[in-house]
């Protein structure tokens, strides 16, 4: 470690505004943050609360969150009647277009109970209620039993595990033998960082209930050691820089209203919080400070 620089820890909580446990931070920063999300970002079509993906084609931002649905689903051999684990499954947008789009079975879990009534609303709004349901469950110790599951998914939720390799070895424990998994999400890109480096990783662990971020060579250890196979890794950082581009600049924008509105108490610290991380997170996967990454791999027939 050289001078001047910060080691950050792995499976730590760093966040300096805890408020209570993680779990509990976790879905009172996404009860508190819906309307942010909801003005800003999703609509009723997406209900996308993650990244676009933005290839040389993608017209929208609201294409581009489906099209992050389609990349992700790419890396699944999804067949209708298959059964998948939607792992941290927001209010129910990836869930619901698995469902249309595939015929598959999806199960999603979240630990915010807003968020489940929601995503059943969602659901049956579309039509879809009967492919879909939504549990409250943690991620990393469900009650599902062994091998229920045809394929895992984790679209931008893993990263809110304190202990990546504890969602990892449930993820593995609740799939099928020669089951899928696939991830999209955030990744730390080094362990050393500058002062100004951690405090703009801070602006989005503390804004976004983050404990921390792996980094890709870790999170593919943890799965290589649990035994999936097939594991295939892809840095699709530069395809959701505009995703990053746009938060960053609604924030900018929207800065004299968030400063009035927090001064007469219109906005939580936790909203105020969500507001910031949109400033950090540009620095984050602009500066090289982290990446974008997509994780599949296979648990083993044996």
């Amino acid at each position: 470690m050289t001078k001047n620089t910060i080691y950050i820890e792995k499976d730590i909580d760093h966040r300096t505004n805890v408020r209570d446990d993680l779990i509990s931070d976790i879905a009172d920063y996404y009860d508190q943050s819906y309307w942010d999300y909801r003005t800003s970002w999703l609509n009723s079509h997406n209900l996308a609360i993650h990244y676009g993906y933005w290839s040389d084609s993608t017209k929208s931002h609201s294409d581009s969150l489906i099209e992050m649905n389609a990349v992700l689903a790419g890396q699944l051999d999804l067949k209708k009647g298959d059964h998948v684990l939607d792992a941290g499954c927001g209010i129910g947008g990836s869930s619901i277009w698995l469902a249309e789009n595939f015929g598959v079975k999806v199960t999603g879990i979240t630990v915010s109970p807003t968020q489940i009534v929601q995503a059943n609303k969602n659901a049956k709004k579309r039509g879809v209620d009967h492919l879909v349901d939504f549990k409250l469950e943690d991620y990393t110790q469900t009650s599902f039993d062994d091998e229920t599951f045809d394929h895992v998914w984790g679209l931008e939720s893993i990263c809110y595990a304190l202990k990546k390799s504890d969602f990892i070895k449930e993820a593995y424990r609740v799939l099928k033998k020669g089951g899928c998994f696939a991830i999209a999400d955030g990744f730390a890109g080094k362990r050393e960082l500058t002062p100004k480096e951690w405090k703009h990783v801070l602006k989005v662990l503390n804004g976004w209930a983050m404990p921390n971020m792996a980094m890709p060579s870790e999170f593919q250890l943890f799965m290589e050691e649990c035994g999936f196979t097939h594991i295939y890794y892809r840095d699709i950082t530069k395809n959701t820089l505009p995703s990053s581009k746009r938060l960053y600049y609604t924030a900018l924008l929207t800065y004299p209203m968030e400063k009035i509105m927090s001064l007469l108490k219109l906005r939580s610290s936790v909203q105020s919080g969500n507001f910031d991380a949109c400033f950090g997170q540009y620095h984050v996967l602009h500066d090289g400070i982290g990446c974008y990454g997509l994780f599949s791999a296979r648990k083993g027939e044996g």
